[in-house]
């Protein structure tokens, strides 16, 4: 596998996958038919970084759930890491954030989901997600509200 990546076979997308919260749950979002990747998975927010990560973040955030930024909080920013998807042959960086939201009754999600669902990050593994769905959230939990999230 290292040796394809190294031989330029797998091409490299840098993402944002943003967690939104609210009660202790998080919003997931099912992926329509008419996005290019991993249609009819269960996903956070996310997009192709075309910016700087952070503002990709809030204009994902808006573009797919009509939030503004004076909506939502950042409660936390996760390392960036890589997943390698071998049936794609593509290396994604992802950069995962979790965000406090004031009201979940605002949300109105746009063509490239068909369901939103607020779950306890516990009933994650429950669901179809994109790969490594379960290891970007961890990646955004804050070991001091790991509790009062994850429950």
């Amino acid at each position: 596998m290292l040796k394809q990546f190294q031989q330029g076979r797998f091409e490299i997308k840098e993402v944002v996958t943003c967690f939104l919260e609210f009660g202790g749950k998080i919003l997931i979002l099912k992926r329509s038919e008419k996005v290019g990747t991993y249609q009819g998975k269960w996903a956070g927010v996310s997009g192709y970084v075309e910016t700087t990560p952070d503002k990709q973040a809030l204009k994902e955030i808006r573009e797919e759930t009509g939030l503004r930024k004076s909506d939502i909080k950042l409660i936390r920013k996760g390392k960036p890491f890589e997943i390698l998807d071998e049936r794609l042959k593509r290396k994604w960086i992802i950069h995962s954030y979790l965000f406090h939201i004031n009201n979940p009754d605002k949300i109105r999600i746009n063509w490239e989901h068909t369901e939103s669902k607020w779950i306890f990050p516990r009933e994650l593994s429950n669901y179809s997600t994109v790969p490594e769905l379960k290891e970007t959230l961890n990646k955004c939990i804050n070991r001091r509200r790991h509790k009062e999230i994850i429950g």
